[in-house]
């Protein structure tokens, strides 16, 4: 890699990094200001008012890292049209119907329609997925008539749900983002689609900016408009960059890199329609709820869920043959060893207070 396309990458990361690094202070005091608050309950971790606007800093930072790479790319590798602007356009509209909802809560019907109507919105501008890679077959499948639409609108609705559904710890669902967007990012730029590999880079250096003061103990959240613009924006990114690949493995990629949020999700959907509940009900029994109960901190849960999401995301960067994938399964395997063994200890001082009768 050329010295200028080093400048592009770290730039594609520090801008929107110093981007929402500056503006999280301005709107934390904007959140207390308007009382737009969350307040702590019984299902909710935090016991002292948060604001929850944080989305408003990761929105601005990553649209400030996209002007800067506009400005330093070549126009025509970094043309604001096409896919790249179904990415944008789409995740604006998602961000909005966030953002709205953290003003002003949306009714769960009218939010899911309009979060259908952002997908289209992407997909109008070419943000699809047209065809998938046959694993035992060399080739391709072309999806029929108004398949792609349907499977590109669940695809993206379905994503950006479950990393609002995984926001739950501090750090939690900022720290799944971070992961899956410079795991994108790397695959994306060693397959030669600078673009969508840029892209995830700018995603990953805002959130980096709002982790600073999202980890626990927390001063802001992200509340739905961070959370639905981040799902969107990977979901939209991930089929520019990774399910475009001709490879048997492109379909997987997608679900090793947001392996926890979609499977945490589809346990909780599982869950509420085995004890008849409706689907987008609040409980308790959520991945990061499990390991609070199992007596973790909530510094150490949020890491054992790193290390699963690092552990997921070496294995996809392994199987599509791009360089660092040992690297990152090695720090998964790190978290996890850590995690394992604060469990251990955690039930076992569960296991003598309970023998105490205390």
């Amino acid at each position: 890699m050329t010295d200028y396309w080093l400048l592009v990458v770290a730039l594609s990361v520090m801008a929107p990094w110093l981007a929402t690094d500056i503006l999280i202070p301005w709107v934390v005091r904007l959140a207390y200001k308007i009382g737009k608050v969350d307040q702590p309950d019984a299902r909710k971790v935090h016991t002292i008012p948060i604001p929850r606007l944080g989305g408003v800093a990761i929105f601005a930072g990553f649209f400030i890292g996209l002007l800067a790479l506009e400005l330093l790319v070549p126009g025509e590798l970094f043309a604001l049209e096409g896919p790249l602007r179904g990415v944008l356009v789409g995740g604006a509209l998602m961000f909005l119907v966030g953002i709205v909802d953290d003003l002003k809560p949306l009714n769960a019907k009218l939010k899911f329609a309009l979060q259908i109507l952002a997908a289209l919105a992407a997909y109008t501008y070419g943000v699809r997925i047209e065809f998938v890679s046959n694993p035992w077959a060399s080739g391709l499948y072309f999806l029929p008539g108004i398949v792609p639409a349907a499977v590109t609108v669940f695809y993206l609705v379905g994503i950006t749900n479950t990393i609002n559904l995984i926001d739950g710890l501090d750090g939690l669902a900022g720290g799944v983002s971070l992961i899956a967007a410079g795991t994108i990012g790397i695959i994306a730029l060693q397959t030669n689609q600078p673009i969508a590999g840029l892209m995830a880079l700018a995603l990953a250096g805002a959130t980096i900016g709002f982790l600073r003061y999202n980890f626990n103990p927390a001063k802001i959240f992200m509340g739905d408009g961070g959370a639905l613009f981040l799902g969107f924006t990977l979901a939209s990114i991930s089929i520019m960059g990774v399910l475009k690949l001709v490879a048997a493995v492109a379909f997987a990629l997608p679900l090793l890199i947001l392996g926890v949020p979609i499977l945490d999700t589809a346990f909780a959907i599982l869950r509420r329609a085995w004890n008849r509940k409706p689907i987008f009900s609040p409980d308790r029994g959520h991945l990061h709820h499990r390991l609070l109960d199992a007596g973790l901190t909530q510094r150490r849960a949020v890491l054992v869920i790193y290390g699963i999401c690092l552990t997921l995301a070496g294995t996809a960067l392994w199987l599509a043959g791009v360089q660092g994938g040992y690297p990152v399964l090695l720090a998964g395997a790190c978290f996890l060893a850590y995690g394992i063994f604060r469990l251990y200890r955690a039930s076992r001082l569960t296991a003598t207070k309970e023998s105490k009768g205390e």
